[in-house]
């Protein structure tokens, strides 16, 4: 139920925090629940996991891409995610999750999301690789088209060095999870 909680409150917030646009971020505040917690009584790895893909939807709300998504049949997809944890996040403690579209390159689209304590340290950040499915088409679109549906004019940046070995990584783990090993 608190997932679904904290959905309904970006979703109900969506219109208040106004219009995202490429190179900003969107910055979510949550506090660390009795639900959230581990063993150690810090946030659970897997909670990371769900935050970021709230930071994920409040972009897909606030550009647009969630209403082009429904009414062409897409279907945002996670390629994968590299995390890393930093400091951690106790009971009660307040955070914010800053999550950003980085870059992208043909179907592919890079992003951020990064954990950030109440006293601006950062306990973790997670890099992903996603893409938007056409079922209609069964293919992936290309992101700068999709860019470009959105109302933007803009070009993809370089990938800097942290994002190729991430790309590098990720493109190798998928082979061999593709081929069954």
């Amino acid at each position: 139920m608190y997932v679904w909680a904290r959905f309904a409150r970006v979703a109900a917030t969506t219109k208040s925090r106004g219009r995202y646009n490429l190179g900003s971020v969107s910055t979510l505040t949550f506090r660390c629940l009795p639900t959230d917690i581990d063993f150690n009584l810090h946030l659970n790895n897997a909670r990371y996991m769900m935050l970021a893909d709230l930071g994920r939807i409040d972009i897909f709300l606030r550009s647009g891409l969630w209403a082009l998504a429904r009414e062409r049949r897409w279907a945002p997809m996670l390629g994968g995610l590299q995390t890393v944890f930093a400091r951690e996040i106790r009971l009660w403690r307040r955070f914010e999750v800053m999550s950003s579209l980085e870059t992208w390159e043909g179907t592919a689209v890079i992003g951020r999301h990064r954990f950030v304590l109440d006293d601006g340290t950062t306990a973790a950040i997670i890099l992903t690789t996603a893409g938007i499915y056409d079922r209609r088409g069964r293919r992936f679109v290309p992101i700068g088209d999709l860019v470009c549906l959105l109302g933007h004019d803009a070009s993809p940046r370089p990938l800097t060095e942290v994002e190729s070995a991430f790309v590098a990584s990720h493109g190798m783990l998928r082979s061999l999870a593709k081929a069954g090993n």
